[in-house]
């Protein structure tokens, strides 16, 4: 099953805040409950989140009620903002609604029922098109992985956190199905637990061999030379490599360097944010302090503790080993190696958009 599908004009996800002890899909025919299930994490990781607020926009141009194309495009206007605001960092999440927005205002399209098609087709087209770009992904950073590896894997960056197949762990995904012996050392990635909830649940669902270890022990298992290959995601990533992904992946990109263990983001190229020169731009966003005082719903800190709460925090670009992308693994100078890739990308999606079926 994916993670984020369209059925009976319908958005429908599984509810990752019920992971591992429950699975629940949850239906969705609004798109503000959409914007508010990427809010508050109900789906989360930047591919998974942009599908999801493509399939929001489908839904919105669904819920209007307008009968001639400008008023539609005035009431996509306005969907569009409320689903930018949920997430800030994600940049899946603003790829996706340019592109559906492209879809939509496409001049071709003059009666309202037309752009309503072209919208669901859209969001249908991207989330395919992810699990394509997923395995492309999976199949260059396999190369990267021998038979008898293990490898440390921060947050989650499998199956849940795409539309399916995932992009760091779909890195470790491909290698077990090429017969590669490997193990994974799991961190539990506070304050959320994604780790532990998410990335174990979807590691011992494949049969693959893991260990869990709390974040602070990662140092020690990198020290001891127990670790082969350092692999994570990324919610954005600058146009110099700088990378924004799930806080405390800088000190472990820093703790990989210190040992001589390689370090490797896995991310598509629509994760890629061209217009921002350095990660020092990346929005980072600062969540609810109840994530730190409070696990599962207990409060674990005493009433009234000033907290801070970053969601995300920026790798600098010289700790980097590569980054794995679905046109290849792209090295030092980064900058020229990410628009090279991120032209290629574009250049594959408009061959298949013009490609008569």
């Amino acid at each position: 099953m994916r993670t984020v599908f369209w059925e009976n004009n319908q958005v429908k996800m599984i509810d990752q805040r019920q992971l591992p002890h429950a699975f629940v899909v949850n239906a969705y025919d609004d798109y503000r409950a959409v914007a508010d299930a990427i809010k508050t994490m109900v789906i989360r990781g930047a591919p998974a989140i942009g599908a999801a607020a493509a399939f929001g926009m489908a839904l919105a141009a669904l819920q209007s009620r307008a009968t001639d194309r400008q008023t539609l495009l005035d009431d996509l206007d306005g969907a569009s903002k409320i689903l930018a605001a949920s997430r800030p960092t994600a940049v899946n999440l603003f790829w996706a609604l340019e592109r559906m927005w492209r879809a939509a205002t496409d001049e071709r399209l003059q009666a309202a029922d037309d752009v309503r098609a072209a919208l669901v087709a859209e969001a249908q087209r991207l989330a395919d098109e992810d699990v394509a770009i997923n395995r492309r992904m999976a199949e260059h950073g396999a190369t990267l992985i021998r038979d008898g590896d293990t490898i440390l894997h921060h947050c989650n960056t499998g199956a849940l956190a795409a539309v399916d197949w995932g992009t760091a762990l779909g890195v470790v995904f491909m290698a077990h199905e090429q017969g590669k012996r490997v193990h994974v050392l799991v961190d539990e990635t506070r304050p959320r637990l994604q780790g532990a909830a998410l990335t174990c649940w979807e590691l011992m669902q494949r049969s693959i061999p893991m260990t869990l270890i709390a974040d602070n022990a990662a140092g020690y298992f990198l020290q001891a030379g127990k670790v082969n290959l350092v692999l994570v995601g990324a919610d954005r990533v600058a146009a110099n490599g700088d990378t924004a992904n799930k806080i405390g992946t800088y000190k472990l990109a820093v703790v990989a360097k210190e040992n001589g263990v390689p370090f490797y983001p896995t991310v598509p190229t629509s994760t890629v944010d061209l217009s921002l020169p350095s990660g020092s731009e990346i929005p980072i966003e600062m969540r609810d302090a109840r994530e730190v005082t409070h696990i599962r719903g207990q409060m674990i800190a005493p009433a009234g503790v000033a907290v801070a709460n970053p969601a995300f925090d920026v790798t600098p670009n010289r700790y980097l080993s590569g980054i794995i992308t679905e046109e290849g693994i792209v090295r030092a100078p980064f900058e020229r190696g990410l628009k090279e890739a991120v032209e290629k990308a574009r250049a594959r999606v408009r061959t298949f958009m013009e490609t008569p079926e």
